[in-house]
């Protein structure tokens, strides 16, 4: 699927979302932008890229891909059947992070133990793939690298729906960043908040060795 165009769908317009946003209709992709405040606030970001801002219930009409990418405690809100209508086999990448000074604190998480993205995924009611969720916003924009330049950064990608994961490995290869398949969605605390790997700019070697350095139990910092 790579380098053909695709329908992609992002909720949610901060920093990430813009930014993807900004990335993926430059390389040519057919873009629905939807925030929690309305399309009419998202008339800039459509104006300077071309993407087209729809009401959240629009985002994922059609869409190969669907980016969350709202604050971890606005996942409950988001509309129900917010995937209806969208493309057979949709690859839905979950962007999150659990803060618990933000986010209040979050039972699922703290008292069954669920990782972040296990607990999205239950909400939206479809698999996710989590990716983005350590990246900082800008480098999305200022450090893409052609494949085999040493200065290309590696992002990791954890889920359990195998053929998602490669559309979405693709789709950041594509961006311009090395992608590694840190597991499956239970094994996504390896890239949560104050791991290794969280907020690491590097490559392939060391986010991989980062990975495998990580610890299941959460600094106190991230528990509520």
């Amino acid at each position: 699927m790579e380098g053909s165009v695709m329908k992609i769908g992002i909720i949610g317009a901060g920093n990430i979302g813009g930014n993807l946003t900004r990335r993926l209709t430059a390389l040519g992709h057919d873009v629905s932008v939807a925030n929690s405040r309305g399309p009419e606030t998202l008339k800039e970001l459509a104006e300077e890229t071309g993407a087209t801002p729809v009401p959240a219930t629009e985002a994922a009409k059609g869409a190969q891909v669907v980016v969350v990418t709202v604050p971890l405690h606005r996942v409950p809100d988001l509309p129900s059947g917010l995937l209806d209508g969208a493309a057979e086999g949709v690859a839905v990448i979950d962007t999150n992070n659990y803060y618990p000074q933000r986010d209040g604190r979050i039972a699922g998480i703290e008292d069954e133990g669920l990782t972040e993205s296990r607990w999205t995924e239950r909400h939206l009611g479809h698999p996710v793939i989590k990716a983005f969720n350590g990246t900082y916003a800008q480098d999305i924009l200022d450090r893409p690298r052609p494949a085999g330049d040493p200065e290309r950064l590696a992002l990791p990608v954890a889920g359990d729906d195998q053929a998602a994961k490669q559309v979405v490995r693709d789709l950041i290869e594509e961006l311009g960043f090395d992608t590694v398949d840190s597991g499956g969605l239970d094994d996504s605390w390896r890239q949560q908040p104050g791991t290794p790997v969280y907020g690491l700019q590097a490559g392939l070697e060391a986010v991989r060795k980062a990975l495998a350095e990580a610890s299941p139990e959460r600094p106190a910092d991230f528990r509520g």
